[in-house]
């Protein structure tokens, strides 16, 4: 094929990935045909197979183009999330249907159509630089974003880490911008606790509450107290802490039972002023502060994490200027992603399309901007390779 001619489509590839319904963990063929994709224009490609002891295997992309000089990763995700109430939606979820110029399917925004945009501005760049340029582009991609995050990312990594390759710096493509395409780069992003609170009674009757000791009541304490007051004012880089209430159960069969036990789920996204541990023995104080026999379950999935801006988030920033016109903010908020461990491996941004549809009914993406976006990584790398 003359090297003029594009074999990667963005628009076409992002319909392709969408038709997978990779529902995370499931995979469903998307890696696969993205690794074709992919080897088509000269990626070497290496899927990778993971599973925990009790988990569900989950694979994964590695494909690297070139062999020495400094190695751009492009990372990524093909899970999706559940599309919910099918009937709720314009079109069928997994269909990659294209109308009035939008793509309509889950995992449109978050996040096939950012994949297939850099795989595309990735061959446009070989076609005109030649496979000899001097680097190296890779992608990292899982199918164990959106869920567990057990046997994805984190374990990509600690095998190229092993072998001795290293990531020398990364662009995740997670749909950050707000409202514009180019309007906003993660540069960080806060923790995350997960803590299941369990409070503890004495069953009995509603009518001789004497004799009892109501779990329901002494949970709505604990809460109040977590709840109450703000956490923190936030910090340079990041806005304040928060916790929300997400669940509480109670399950009681009847109304006229006095609950022995009652459970509630919350979770807690820390700025920089905390560490998982300190953020756990604030919740615990409080609660201690509250009375009462509880227990206590904590999971923190990330820890808050900034990298400052450098070479990755400035060559960003001008090439979304130089594409859009527009200069976009550097930001901290949000939720978390597979940034939290890439960080720990080579300097990164995040960036993306606008994500205000991502996991919602008929989540969707200009076609336009998919263009667009793939313009965007095509000069992002070429200031990248080319030192400017």
């Amino acid at each position: 094929m003359p090297a003029n001619v594009a074999i990667i489509d963005p628009t076409a590839l992002t319909a392709e990935l969408v038709r997978f319904p990779s529902v995370t963990p499931k995979d469903e063929g998307a890696i696969a045909h993205l690794a074709q994709a992919l080897g088509r224009i000269g990626f070497t490609c290496e899927i990778l197979e993971f599973a925990e002891p009790g988990t569900e295997k989950v694979l994964n992309l590695y494909a690297r183009l070139g062999k020495s000089g400094r190695n751009l990763c492009f990372a990524g995700h093909t899970d999706v999330v559940p599309v919910g109430n099918v009937a709720n939606w314009s079109v069928a979820p997994f269909a990659g249907a294209i109308k009035d110029g939008v793509l309509v399917g889950r995992g449109a925004a978050d996040m096939k159509s950012a994949i297939a945009c850099f795989a595309a501005a990735a061959e446009r760049f070989v076609a005109a630089h030649g496979r000899d340029f001097g680097g190296s582009i890779s992608l990292l991609i899982t199918g164990d974003e959106e869920a567990a995050a057990i046997n994805g990312t984190r374990k990509v990594l600690e095998t190229l880490a092993r072998r001795g390759e290293k990531l020398d710096a990364c662009i995740v493509g997670e749909p950050t911008s707000r409202k514009e395409l180019g309007d906003m780069i993660k540069i960080g992003r806060r923790g995350s606790l997960n803590g299941t609170l369990t409070a503890f009674g004495v069953q009995g009757h509603t009518a001789y509450p004497h004799f009892a000791d109501n779990a329901a009541h002494r949970l709505v304490r604990m809460l109040d107290v977590l709840t109450r007051e703000s956490i923190d004012d936030g910090s340079a880089q990041f806005e304040p802490s928060n916790l929300q209430v997400a669940t509480i159960d109670i399950g009681n069969p009847a109304a006229n039972i006095i609950p022995d036990r009652a459970k509630a789920v919350f979770n807690v996204r820390f700025n920089d002023r905390w560490s998982g541990k300190t953020m756990e023995s604030w919740v615990r104080e409080r609660l201690d502060r509250a009375g009462g026999k509880y227990e206590l379950a904590i999971q923190v999935s990330g820890e808050s994490f900034l990298v400052p801006p450098g070479e990755v988030s400035e060559k960003l920033t001008r090439a979304i200027e130089m594409v859009t016109g527009r200069r976009p903010a550097l930001s901290t908020g949000g939720g978390t992603s597979d940034a939290r461990f890439i960080q720990r491996y080579c300097p990164l941004a995040e960036f993306g399309l606008v994500g205000e549809t991502a996991h919602k009914v008929n989540e969707r993406v200009s076609i336009n901007d998919i263009h667009v976006l793939t313009k965007i990584y095509l000069s992002f790398l070429e200031f990248y390779f080319a030192g400017r």
